[in-house]
């Protein structure tokens, strides 16, 4: 991170309509929150393609909606490797992105800054469950559930952020 410059979260699911941008909206909403705006950029994007340029899946939406946040504005983007550059932590939302995302990093320095965004709750740490399994197939649970487990972990993430975050 360059002194002055925001610190720099990217959110990585596989198409980049639920549980990224899940986790992008929530994370904003707590950053504002800690008064943490302007030291702490957030983005998302997915590992594949097939859903660039889309907004947010509407059940993904309207579960953040019923919960006081706004995911409307979203539209789905392919996470780049150049991208690792920039950021200065990518957070994967599943064992599968984290993966894709070390394979992907250009050098070992790209890869240590991907982490799973679960590794942020202790209690998702301590029950050895660090995935946020894709709603997409699913019902209104699982999009419930995915958002539950995206607030606990950014809950533990802000606070990372308000000791790394100058």
């Amino acid at each position: 991170m360059t002194s002055g410059a925001p610190f720099r979260v990217c959110f990585v699911c596989s198409g980049n309509i639920c549980r990224s941008p899940t986790a992008e909206v929530v994370l904003r909403s707590y950053v504002a929150d800690a008064g943490l705006d302007g030291r702490v950029a957030v983005e998302s994007a997915g590992t594949g393609d097939w859903h660039v340029g889309d907004p947010a899946d509407r059940r993904s939406v309207r579960t953040m909606a019923d919960a006081g946040y706004d995911g409307s504005q979203h539209r789905a983007r392919q996470f780049e490797a150049a991208w690792f550059a920039r950021l200065d932590l990518v957070l994967a939302l599943d064992a599968t992105h984290l993966a894709d995302l070390r394979a992907l990093a250009p050098s070992d320095e790209a890869r240590d800054k991907v982490r799973l965004l679960r590794s942020f709750d202790p209690e998702a740490v301590r029950a050895g469950t660090l995935d946020v399994d894709d709603p997409f197939y699913g019902g209104r649970e699982e999009f419930d559930r995915v958002l539950l487990e995206v607030e606990a972990a950014c809950a533990g993430l802000v606070g990372y952020l308000s000791r790394v975050a100058s």
